[in-house]
């Protein structure tokens, strides 16, 4: 059956209008040019680790080239061209895995190259492109089963790539909903090499929901209504495939992707089980949107289709899990830093709160968002590899206990109950 592809829409709106952005532009360049391009948020490093230690060089030439916010886009978009050249002379030669690698990382440099572009002008829309055939020319080389995937929803469709596990022979097998945050994207949700998820067996929906990266350039952005549509919506299209077992469908999110598949689980039944870290559960998002870098306010306004700024900040309050997690009946894993600075731990501890399922919350001392790169992490139990066994034990019916961790710096675990 033919799947429907909605086009990518241009918009001469032009980027949102955010006051702090507008005054603090030349503070920001400032911060930039003295901490890097991970002045906000280790990006070099979360974007760096699907793609493996051939990368690393890539990323240390992006750092020392940005020293402003402008630097960004053609720092990746240059590296993203020489890979992708070096993908097709591989191509060329029959070096297929050489071939297949450099495409992937391609593809990665591509969606980086798109994240300062808050519109739908033609210079986002070509990247995206870019993007989305590299990844294709990898897909078919891949070594498992990858294939574009476009989710029926409402009167468009849903970007997604669906993943079967390496060595994948028939049957129905397990599968997680992998929800990116704000700030990354579907194509890096499964690893080049050895990924989380595949090895456990299962496979994966990197999914871009609505408002999300590719969703927008689409036309679909984000609200309440639209990401309580896209649990059954996700959830319809995965049952009907003959590979994927129904009764075993997880999701995951990271980041903002934290809020958005706690909104998934709770309004969709058939989710087996719920994994987020790196919490952004303040409802109306306070502190991300008005302390935080106006980077986090201007994309998530360009996420919800929003150019004007007191505009945003009445829908913003409609963002919340109050009255969605407490129907959440799934199990429910949370992993958070103890010094969240982007949406204080006390929104985490007071959905825990709420939620009437098996639930455990797992804070991490002195980590901030992106939890791990404290010794809490190093010597305690990884955060993603901590993930990836909870969502494995659970799709495989394992019961668990209701309890709350607290990761000390030394590695030791305190385990309380609820």
């Amino acid at each position: 059956m033919a799947q429907y592809i909605p086009e990518p829409q241009l918009d001469h709106r032009g980027a949102p209008h955010v006051r702090r952005w507008s005054e603090q532009r030349w503070a920001l360049d400032n911060i930039v040019r003295a901490n890097g391009i991970d002045w906000d948020q280790p990006r070099s490093l979360y974007l760096a680790a699907p793609c493996g230690v051939e990368a690393n060089a890539d990323f240390a030439a992006i750092r020392a080239r940005v020293q402003k916010m402008a630097d960004i886009g053609p720092a990746f978009e240059a590296t993203a061209r020489r890979r992708e050249a070096k993908a097709r002379a591989a191509e060329d030669e029959g070096a297929l895995v050489t071939a297949r690698d450099n495409y992937f990382m391609a593809a990665i440099h591509w969606g980086a190259a798109q994240w300062p572009y808050d519109e739908n002008n033609a210079a986002n829309l070509a990247l995206n492109k870019s993007k989305r055939d590299c990844y294709a020319s990898y897909a078919r080389l891949a070594d498992h089963k990858v294939e574009a995937a476009w989710i029926p929803f409402l009167k468009s469709a849903l970007p997604a790539w669906l993943h079967l596990p390496p060595g994948y022979a028939g049957g129905r097998v397990p599968v997680v909903i992998a929800i990116p945050g704000m700030d990354s994207f579907k194509e890096g949700q499964v690893s080049l090499y050895g990924d989380r998820w595949l090895n456990r067996g299962m496979a994966v929906l990197a999914l871009d929901g609505p408002g999300q990266y590719e969703s927008p350039i689409l036309g679909i952005s984000v609200t309440m209504d639209n990401w309580v549509a896209t649990g059954p919506s996700v959830v319809d299209w995965l049952a009907a495939r003959p590979e994927i077992d129904a009764s075993r469908i997880g999701v995951a999110g990271t980041s903002f992707g934290s809020f958005f598949a706690t909104i998934v689980a709770a309004n969709e039944p058939r989710i087996a089980a719920c994994a987020v870290m790196s919490t952004c559960l303040e409802p109306g998002g306070e502190t991300i949107f008005q302390e935080a870098s106006p980077t986090f306010k201007k994309r998530f306004m360009y996420m919800a289709g929003y150019t004007d700024e007191d505009a945003f900040d009445m829908f913003r309050k409609s963002l919340t899990w109050e009255g969605h997690a407490e129907r959440i009946r799934c199990p429910y894993l949370c992993l958070a830093g103890e010094a969240e600075e982007l949406s204080p731990l006390d929104y985490a501890e007071k959905l825990m709160a709420a939620l009437r399922c098996p639930k455990r919350l797992v804070v991490y001392q002195d980590s901030r968002h992106s939890v791990g790169n404290v010794p809490a992490a190093n010597l305690g139990p990884f955060p993603q590899v901590l993930m990836a066994d909870w969502m494995a034990a659970r799709l495989a019916g394992k019961a668990m206990q209701s309890e709350r961790w607290f990761v000390e710096a030394s590695g030791r675990v305190q385990k309380t109950g609820y």
